[in-house]
């Protein structure tokens, strides 16, 4: 059994970092799976999702490497909605790999260390120093992880033409991780261009997606800066989808799921490996055009029609039918009923 304090917020075990990955990587997998299966991504957007999937999952992976033999310093599980590291995390990640080579020439070369620990577990027949492990697996992670695959604040996708599109000739998508929600979002913007390509225009768009959708906001409010940043580009379609929170024994927070969670778990009334994934996902649309603008400078713009909100929850079968008996009035509020993800295997 692994000791998980339920008023705690870190992981401060081996066991914990193994448990907490497996979870994260396991539910992350079958979330892809799912999103698929129930349509809620089509088929460009399901690859994209995906990858911006794998960086999420890297980066946590890079984290359980960091911290497993660590015994001062300990990943963090945000207290608020989430269920995933807090961003601070990702950004420690992402600076310590700017020093890889200061920290690499001040480790102990790895072929001296393999043979220290052969000598201590076949000769001496003793464990392995915890500060020498901690070593060890700062080799690995300074020596096997790249910084261009962390998950960073904003990740910008490629635009991609849409030949067969008949309402839309682009998409580009791009992902960021909310500081607020401590939550990682993936954004699809369908749009039309004035002019010959679009990509010629790439850098100028990538850098207006940058400024005005880097962080979660009310999405007209959103799609309106983006079309007021592009002359030249007529967005048409921004969808957003929300990842999370994920409701596991590692969330601390406040919300109704993960309180029905903790109970049943603390009451062990379910394996501590019970989870619950909740998905939000907005869409907006363009309902028209108007001018807005001088005389000598009109700029084209869009009508955004209501925000089509739409809410999901993604669990195992026992654990649907806890959230029926305990949570009835969030499920029944559900965009459609619970989707049936596997569970956890010990």
């Amino acid at each position: 059994m692994i000791a998980t304090p339920l008023d705690s917020a870190k992981l401060d075990s081996k066991e914990q970092y193994e448990f907490y990955h497996k979870m994260v990587d396991f539910t992350i997998k079958e979330l892809i799976v799912k999103m698929q299966q129930q349509k809620l991504c089509n088929d460009v957007e399901i690859v994209f999702f995906k990858q911006y999937c794998d960086l999420l999952l890297y980066s946590i992976n890079a984290m359980r490497i960091k911290y497993k033999y660590d015994d001062e310093d300990h990943m963090k599980i945000d207290l608020t909605d989430s269920g995933f590291p807090n961003y601070l995390e990702f950004r420690y990640l992402f600076n310590d790999l700017s020093l890889r080579e200061d920290y690499l020439s001040k480790l102990t070369p790895i072929d001296i260390i393999k043979d220290e620990f052969l000598d201590t577990l076949l000769r001496k027949k003793e464990p392995i120093k915890s500060n020498r492990l901690f070593q060890a697996a700062s080799i690995v992670y300074y020596s096997s992880v790249q910084q261009q695959f962390i998950f960073n604040k904003f990740v910008q996708g490629k635009i991609l033409k849409l030949d067969k599109n008949k309402d839309f000739e682009y998409v580009v998508s791009w992902s960021f991780y909310d500081v607020s929600h401590n939550r990682p979002f993936v954004c699809f913007m369908y749009f039309n261009y004035d002019g010959k390509d679009a990509l010629n225009e790439r850098a100028k768009i990538y850098e207006a997606l940058k400024q005005s959708a880097d962080r979660e906001m009310n999405l007209d409010a959103m799609a309106y800066a983006i079309d007021r940043k592009l002359s030249n580009v007529f967005p048409k379609y921004i969808k957003r989808i929300d990842i999370g929170p994920l409701h596991n024994v590692f969330a601390k927070d406040e919300n109704d799921i993960t309180h029905a969670i903790l109970e049943s778990i603390a009451n062990k009334e379910i394996p501590l490996e019970s989870y619950a994934f909740a998905i939000k996902v907005d869409n907006v649309k363009s309902g028209g055009e108007f001018k807005e603008g001088s005389f000598f400078s009109k700029q084209t713009l869009q009508k955004w029609q209501a925000i089509d909100h739409n809410n999901y929850v993604f669990a195992p079968h026992r654990i649907i039918q806890l959230l029926h008996n305990k949570t009835a009035e969030i499920i029944n509020k559900l965009t459609k009923p619970p989707i049936e993800m596997a569970e956890i295997k010990n």
